[in-house]
């Protein structure tokens, strides 16, 4: 999806960055790629830092993959990977994007038939109430 995007000019990838990733790709196109890795070697401040660092002032979309979390924490996904962050890693990025321009979001990649015991789910639904506080701090008068 987001190579099609990059492609046809309607994503930034300069202004852009992905956070978890686990899987190596040859041509990241320009985006800004905080793999997991990273994030379990440098922390949770260091990843926001560069976030802020690349999206700036500029109006940011938030995309949040599920399956950027470790299969412990989030097995009701399609393509778990080990190696991924935790959901208290998650939280934490999420938590402390406070005065970023988010003007939309989501959270995808939910797999109810492999979830065991709704713990993805319930993942899920803490990240998108966090990001949708987040949203509601922006806009209040």
């Amino acid at each position: 999806m987001f190579y099609k995007a990059i492609r046809e000019g309607l994503i930034d990838p300069a202004r852009s960055v992905q956070v978890g990733i686990r899987t190596w790709n040859s041509d990241f196109m320009g985006v800004r790629v905080l793999d997991a890795p990273w994030v379990h070697r440098y922390g949770t401040a260091a990843a926001v830092d560069q976030i802020f660092a690349v999206v700036g002032a500029d109006p940011v979309y938030l995309t949040f993959d599920i399956d950027c979390l470790d299969p412990a924490f989030a097995p009701g996904t399609g393509t778990p990977v080990a190696g991924g962050l935790s959901s208290a890693q998650a939280l934490e990025i999420v938590r402390e994007l406070d005065g970023i321009q988010l003007v939309g979001a989501d959270v995808v990649e939910v797999a109810p038939s492999y979830d065991q015991s709704d713990i993805t789910a319930l993942a899920a639904a803490h990240l998108a109430a966090d990001i949708l506080f987040l949203m509601r701090k922006q806009h209040r008068p």
